[in-house]
C-alpha cells in the first residue's frame, strides 16, 4: 500500500509574528515546531504500514526550505519519503491555493491508496484543508476518524466522532481521511532512524507546469484579510471584598439601573 501524510511546520506562536500590513504572519522571526495533530497522522500511517507488509510511507510538506527539519522528523519516526513543495510562487495560500498546491504535488510524485492528514493545524486551526485536497484528487473523504477498525488493500473501515454519536464507516480505497488528535499517541523516534534520517534525500517540490499560476499562491487565494490587530489586554482592576447588597448596588449603578428595579 502507498500511503501519504500531510504535515506542517507552525509557528510556536502568533502574537510577534504578525505582519500588520499584509495580513500574514512573518515566519521568519517565529520559532516552528510540527503541527502536533499531523504527529498523530504520521503515526497512523506508520500503524497501518505496520499492518500491511510491503506498504510505502511519504510525507509531504508545503512551506520554506526550513520546513525540511519537519520531514526529517517524519524520517526520524519511520517516514520512507519526505516532500518539500516549496518556492515562492506558493506564498500568501490562503486554504483553497494550498490544497490545490498539495494536491498537485501529490498527485505528481504517485497515486496513492491512502492519504492521512491531522485535523487541524494550529496556526490556521480551518481544519478543511484535508476535504479540500480529497476534492481536489476527487476521492472520498473521511473527517474525524477516531479508530481504524480495519484496514486492507481495498478498503478502510474506521470509525467516525460526529459529537452526538459515533458511527462506522466503510470506504473503498484511494481514500483520504482526517484523524482525531486522540486517535493515538505519537511515538518517540528512536536514535538509530534519527541518524538515518540526518543522511536520507528530501526531495523539493517546485512550481512547474503542472501548477495553473492562476490558483496558487496570494493570486489564487479568494480569502482575504481585511483588518488585523492585537487583542486587548484589561488592565489588572482591584478586587472588592462588599456585602451581596453592596455588590448589587455597584453594578445597578454602573448599568444605570434604579436600585429597586430587578
Amino acid at each position: 500500500m502507498k500511503i501519504a501524510v500531510c504535515v506542517k511546520q507552525v509557528p510556536n506562536s502568533q502574537d510577534k509574528g504578525m505582519d500588520f500590513q499584509t495580513g500574514n504572519l512573518d515566519r521568519k522571526i517565529l520559532g516552528v515546531t510540527t503541527n502536533p495533530y499531523d504527529l498523530v497522522a504520521v503515526e497512523t500511517a506508520l500503524r497501518v504500514k505496520e499492518h500491511l507488509t510491503d506498504s510505502r510511507l511519504d510525507v509531504f510538506t508545503m512551506g520554506p526550505t526550513r520546513a525540511e527539519k519537519t520531514i526529517r522528523e517524519c524520517y526520524a519516526l519511520g517516514a520512507d519519503g519526505g516532500y518539500l513543495i516549496s518556492d515562492k510562487a506558493f506564498s500568501g495560500s490562503d486554504v483553497l491555493a494550498t490544497a490545490y498546491t498539495i494536491a498537485k504535488s501529490i498527485e505528481g510524485v504517485d497515486d496513492y491508496d491512502l492519504i492521512i492528514c491531522g485535523k487541524q493545524t494550529t496556526d490556521g486551526d480551518t481544519g478543511q484543508v484535508g476535504a479540500s485536497i480529497s476534492v481536489r484528487l476527487d476521492i472520498p473523504y473521511i473527517g474525524n476518524v477516531v479508530e481504524i477498525v480495519k484496514v486492507n488493500q481495498d478498503y478502510v473501515i474506521v470509525k467516525q466522532d460526529l459529537g452526538t454519536k459515533v458511527q462506522t464507516v466503510k470506504c473503498p480505497l484511494p481514500c483520504l481521511m482526517a484523524v482525531e488528535k486522540d486517535i493515538y499517541v505519537p511515538r518517540l523516534a528512536s536514535l538509530k532512524l534519527k541518524i538515518q534520517a540526518k543522511k536520507k534525500e528530501v526531495f523539493p517540490l517546485r512550481f512547474n507546469d503542472n501548477y495553473d499560476q492562476n490558483s496558487i499562491g496570494a493570486k489564487g487565494s479568494p480569502t482575504k484579510v481585511r483588518k488585523v490587530y492585537t487583542k486587548k489586554v484589561t488592565e489588572k482592576s482591584n478586587v472588592l471584598n462588599v456585602s451581596v447588597k453592596d455588590a448589587k448596588k455597584i453594578i445597578y449603578d454602573g448599568l444605570g439601573i434604579k436600585n429597586d428595579e430587578k
